[in-house]
């Protein structure tokens, strides 16, 4: 649990970081980022950023793979 806590905590730092979820016991990490803030390159980068930042900082078995979502949705109403 505690690693899992760290996980999270690595990739919340970052800037335009909204939510972050460990799943599969701490062997997958879901990003999802504000699309206003976060470009689709800029995702790539951050991706990458995380992974080198958990690789340096923590001990881990295995692989843990890094997912940045970024969604954009557009919302309209007729009356």
């Amino acid at each position: 649990i505690q690693r899992i806590n760290e996980l999270e905590q690595i990739a919340l730092s970052y800037d335009g970081v909204q939510k972050v979820y460990a799943m599969q016991a701490g062997r997958e990490l879901r990003v999802i980022v504000e699309a206003e803030k976060v470009t689709d390159g800029r995702a790539d980068e951050l991706s990458f950023q995380i992974s080198q930042q958990i690789q340096n900082e923590m001990q881990y078995p295995g692989q843990i793979k890094i997912t940045v979502i970024r969604e954009k949705r557009a919302v309209a109403f007729a009356r």
